[in-house]
């Protein structure tokens, strides 16, 4: 198994973890179901070479925006879909912004991997940094802006780099993947 794929395979998984994990904390109890038995794999999508982090032209996110094109295609060919939910960074809520999991409903999965972006003030920035911070993550300078990352001994899963869960904080905005890796696939919308 290559490095790429290992790389991808962790990514689903820890995104899938956290995609649990908030369901728990947040889904009233339901009664339990199996999903029908699917027909077709469910194979991880090719990553685009070199994508960029560039604004798109669209004030509104959505799923479909903050990701190129061709990445959406690949998504849709596997027969993936997004689900949207709210943006957190840390526990301070992002009205404005959009978390997106994109994954396989049809069956029961862990992989799905996880894209976001939102507007942030100052403040807002500061508190939510802070209390990532003192949970245990660490932060890293960039010229892109501050990296803020799930340390790697208690990450479920991390990318090649050792990257798992990765906040990127700039200046009015913040967006959050589940690996650094996956951060520079996500295009801002434009303010």
């Amino acid at each position: 198994m290559t490095a790429v794929r290992r790389s991808i395979l962790a990514t689903l998984s820890l995104g899938a973890t956290s995609l649990v994990l908030a369901a728990c904390v947040a889904a009233p109890a339901a009664t339990p179901t199996t999903p029908p038995p699917s027909s077709s794999p469910s194979t991880p999508p090719a990553a685009s070479p070199q994508p960029s982090a560039s604004a798109t032209s669209d004030a509104d996110a959505t799923c479909a925006s903050i990701l190129p094109a061709p990445t959406v295609a690949d998504f849709e060919e596997l027969g993936w879909t997004a689900q949207e939910g709210p943006f957190y960074a840390g526990g301070v809520e992002l009205a404005d912004g959009i978390q997106c999991t994109w994954g396989d409903y049809s069956v029961a999965t862990d992989h799905v991997q996880i894209y976001g972006w939102a507007p942030i003030t100052d403040a807002a920035a500061s508190t939510a940094k802070n209390e990532l911070l003192s949970g245990g993550w660490r932060s890293e300078e960039s010229a892109d802006g501050l990296y803020i990352t799930e340390s790697a001994d208690t990450a479920i899963a991390t990318d090649a780099e050792g990257y798992g869960i990765t906040y990127l904080f700039g200046d009015g905005w913040v967006t959050i993947s589940d690996t650094k890796q996956g951060l520079l696939l996500i295009e801002r919308p434009a303010s």
